[in-house]
């Protein structure tokens, strides 16, 4: 699991790197909610936000044979959110809220957990301080553009 974890703090944090936003700090209290909420989920087969104070993205995926959906799946739905996000009209869109809360730049400690029931799998990541604060100015200032046009070609390590 350890490793799981490694390689989703990576992945956020090239992805992260890729839109100037400093790297985000594993934290093992925000993971113990994240584990709380997706062991919640995942046999209620609901994809629902928590109350938590931190931002929050969540990642569901029902299959016949879910095999090995880890690794950084639910990190790489979250940043293709970025094909609908308009960096010349900043702003919070349901339909980019993973995206922008991945990137955002004042956000500093992450944690992520998953879960399994069956056919389902969930993975809850949350993020301290919480992004997606709605003012088109905390936009401008959080979710910068790719300093780099070759999005695409990202390196994980």
């Amino acid at each position: 699991m350890q490793g799981l974890l490694y390689n989703n703090n990576s992945a956020h944090n090239s992805y992260r790197k890729i839109h100037q936003a400093p790297p985000l700090t594993y934290n093992k209290e925000i993971t113990k909610e994240c584990q709380e909420w997706a062991n919640y989920l995942a046999p209620a087969g609901k994809m629902e936000h928590s109350t938590t104070k931190n931002g929050e993205n969540i990642w569901y995926k029902w299959a016949t044979d879910l095999g090995e959906v880890f690794g950084k799946e639910a990190v790489d739905a979250w940043y293709n959110e970025i094909k609908d996000y308009n960096f010349n009209e900043p702003g919070f869109k349901s339909e980019t809220g993973h995206f922008t809360q991945l990137v955002w730049k004042s956000t500093t400690e992450m944690g992520i957990a998953y879960a399994v029931h069956e056919n389902v799998a969930i993975a809850v990541a949350q993020y301290s301080p919480a992004g997606n604060i709605t003012n088109p100015s905390f936009f401008e200032e959080n979710v910068l553009p790719p300093a780099t046009s070759n999005t695409g070609l990202i390196a994980y390590w």
